[in-house]
């Protein structure tokens, strides 16, 4: 699991650099103030996900639930919380309407928010 959690880390990471970067170029041009500040809080949470995933990666033993609830949970999450907001970002964009992934950023939050207290509790 360990090299899993670092691969995950390391996709996580450099996807968030690229979309960062095309964020703050190709995007900008094609994209609202208000859409890019949401695409890019969806990058942000994509890199904060990447450096969890990279620090247990090297400190879990993946011996506890907790661990691993961890692992699932922050990778999970941020796939449901950040890819929901890239598309809602481009949902004008391309003429579709995406409202449906409105509820799927706040489940993504939370699986977050669960992978972290996961985490909190393997430490405890």
């Amino acid at each position: 699991m360990n090299t899993t959690t670092l691969i995950l880390a390391v996709l996580f990471g450099s996807t968030g650099i690229t979309l960062g970067a095309f964020g703050a170029h190709a995007f900008r041009k094609i994209l609202s103030e208000e859409k890019l500040a949401s695409f890019e809080v969806g990058v942000r949470y994509q890199m904060y996900s990447a450096f969890f995933l990279l620090i247990v990666g090297f400190q879990f033993d993946f011996v506890q639930y907790a661990e691993r609830l961890a692992v699932y949970g922050v990778a999970i999450g941020t796939l449901l919380f950040s890819v929901s907001i890239y598309f809602l970002s481009f949902a004008e964009y391309w003429k579709k309407n995406l409202r449906f992934l409105g509820p799927i950023t706040p489940l993504g939050g939370l699986l977050m928010i669960i992978g972290w207290l996961a985490a909190l509790v393997s430490f405890l």
